[in-house]
């Protein structure tokens, strides 16, 4: 799927959400001026006065603003006047004003994954029936529907209207299914996760549409950086993404406000980033968040019975057993390499709205897999590291099993051109 903000599955819908350009005349019949949705990117010096500022941008240069950002960095999104774009930018308390362009959830398609990456042989033995792990997981989604009873959601935050924060119910789908495979009760209902039983916050980035945009992403990171810490959150999964590209600078050379976020989030409250390489059987240099480099990025492969091997019978897909997803994104270049590991994201069987399972496929499925297995080591081997530790720790310890635990696409049987990284391994931790 195209567009800047959309879920890493292969079913998702696809409607632009706050994405664009479009026009508006006032009522006084002059007229009508080009206007465009923006993300302002304000000095760190303007915290403190943040809605002054907005006030007076409103009054200089016509803007409408909505969200505000104090955390993951400073600025606020609003619609703006095209003409006002350039002295916008020239404003001494503006470091940048990027376009607010959309975005959408990364979905395809349980327990075989669950089984295939050995989380039934992890501390917890995922699936005895028994047991949950004490920690958090953020699931930057369409929401998580807390009505189910597989599912652990301690709260959420609603970045779709600034008016409702707390109206974070899932009501497309992909974000329930994403928090069973991280996190889903170890008991006799649904499915069970590879954390299981871990505290879920539903932050609500994307619509009913399984779309999104730059300025909802950014608030589900702000919200992240300010509560991070307090709600004892580790890790954050982003089963989503769009076009774009890692400057090699937090954002600040091409003056990307996701990016800058995402730093912060990573580097300032210590949080794993987990996200979907995308599902465009292309190089994820060109999708992001997959592209940067402060995120531990997931491809998929297809697994049909949760066993190494291959030979097994396709299911829901024709995708050939135990080889990377025909769909799936991949590293070309070293630096993207260094980052990326893989997931069984190929008919994933899940949590779905309200009650049962459904089965996706996609990077969106395999993310949550190696999001759950960070916070699982986090519990215990990972304890105490940074951000940047746990991805080499995960992927170090993936590397590390016999060549039979793999699959043909990761280093061990490597397809020319395309790297898709080492299986995580959970079963360790």
């Amino acid at each position: 799927m195209a567009g800047r903000v959309r879920l890493a599955a292969v079913s998702a819908a696809a409607v632009a959400l706050l994405a664009g350009s479009h026009t508006g005349a006032e009522a006084t019949g002059r007229t009508a001026e080009t206007v465009g949705r923006y993300v302002i990117v304000l000095e760190d010096s303007a915290r403190d006065r943040l809605e002054a500022v907005v006030r007076a941008h409103g009054r200089d240069h016509g803007v409408r603003a909505d969200f505000r950002y104090r955390h993951a960095l400073v600025g606020y999104s609003a619609v703006v006047p095209e003409s006002q774009v350039a002295a916008l930018r020239r404003n001494q308390d503006v470091k940048a004003v990027a376009p607010d362009l959309p975005v959408h959830a990364t979905q395809q398609v349980l327990p075989t994954g669950v089984d295939r990456i050995q989380a039934d042989v992890s501390s917890t033995a995922a699936g005895n029936g028994t047991g949950s792990v004490d920690t958090a997981v953020a699931i930057l989604d369409t929401g998580i529907d807390d009505r189910h009873a597989d599912l652990n959601v301690a709260g959420g935050f609603n970045c779709l209207d600034p008016r409702r924060p707390g109206a974070w119910r899932d009501n497309n789908g992909h974000g329930t299914h994403v928090a069973g495979t991280a996190a889903a009760r170890d008991n006799a209902d649904a499915v069970v996760g590879v954390v299981p039983g871990a505290r879920l916050y539903a932050v609500k980035v994307l619509g009913a549409s399984g779309r999104g945009s730059t300025s909802s992403i950014v608030c589900g990171l702000d919200w992240l950086a300010q509560n991070a810490a307090p709600l004892g959150i580790k890790v954050a999964n982003m089963s989503l993404g769009g076009d774009g590209a890692d400057d090699g600078n937090c954002g600040f050379t091409n003056n990307d406000p996701e990016h800058q976020a995402i730093c912060r989030v990573v580097n300032n409250a210590g949080v794993t980033v987990v996200v979907a390489a995308g599902n465009d059987a292309g190089d994820m240099a060109n999708h992001i968040p997959a592209a940067f480099d402060e995120v531990l990025t997931v491809t998929a492969m297809a697994d049909f019975n949760g066993q190494p091997g291959g030979g097994a019978a396709p299911t829901c897909r024709t995708d050939v057993d135990e080889t990377a997803a025909d769909f799936s994104n991949f590293a070309v270049s070293a630096a993207d390499a260094a980052h990326t590991i893989a997931g069984p994201g190929v008919c994933i069987e899940s949590t779905r709205r309200s009650i049962g399972t459904t089965v996706y496929s996609g990077t969106s499925m395999a993310s949550p897999h190696v999001a759950g297995t960070a916070a699982l080591c986090l519990t215990g081997p990972c304890a105490g590291m940074t951000p940047a530790q746990v991805a080499a720790k995960l992927r170090g310890d993936a590397a590390a099993q016999p060549a039979s635990y793999g699959f043909v696409g990761d280093p061990n049987t490597p397809v020319s051109g395309r790297y898709y990284g080492h299986l995580v391994h959970a079963g360790g931790y």
